[in-house]
């Protein structure tokens, strides 16, 4: 049985409905799955272009490994990145002046909502990660949402993913 969730921006008040790919990525999804709900500040990629996230903390369990690797999403390409304590700390991303933790490892949750994304940071390189779902429904409310972050900031808004 094909299993579901709903990605939400919860101060837009967008949602879309996502499939994962237990069978592609099936210690991922699971792994997922167990965390849900998760619910964080979201942020636009500053080089990647194309795409939303949020920074977690570790998934129960721990890293699941690198599955169904990528580093070109396509839209509607739901992705999971690992990064360790060093990974973070580059004075391009800033997050120490924006309160974001990165003492320990901390899981990334991000959806793709245009094209032309790649996953390549000035200071790190390439950074593969997961794609572990596809969105199935709402995709173009989510890019029209997508773009309005960019353009307008994520200041105060949420990224959260639900069980459907």
């Amino acid at each position: 049985m094909t299993r579901h969730i709903e990605i939400r921006l919860e101060k837009r008040g967008v949602k879309c409905i996502a499939e994962l790919h237990d069978d592609l990525a099936p210690k991922t999804c699971q792994a997922v799955w167990d965390c849900l709900p998760q619910g964080e500040n979201c942020f636009t990629a500053k080089w990647a272009r194309n795409s939303l996230y949020n920074l977690c903390p570790v998934i129960p369990g721990g890293y699941p490994g690198l599955e169904n690797a990528s580093i070109v999403p396509i839209p509607g390409d739901l992705m999971l990145f690992h990064f360790n304590e060093n990974d973070l700390h580059g004075g391009g991303y800033g997050w120490a002046e924006h309160d974001v933790a990165t003492k320990g490892d901390i899981t990334e949750l991000s959806v793709h909502y245009g094209r032309n994304n790649l996953l390549l940071t000035p200071d790190a390189g390439f950074h593969a990660g997961t794609v572990f779902g596809t969105v199935v429904k709402g995709l173009a409310e989510l890019r029209a949402a997508g773009v309005d972050c960019w353009l307008g900031g994520t200041r105060g808004e949420v990224l959260s993913f639900h069980r459907a």
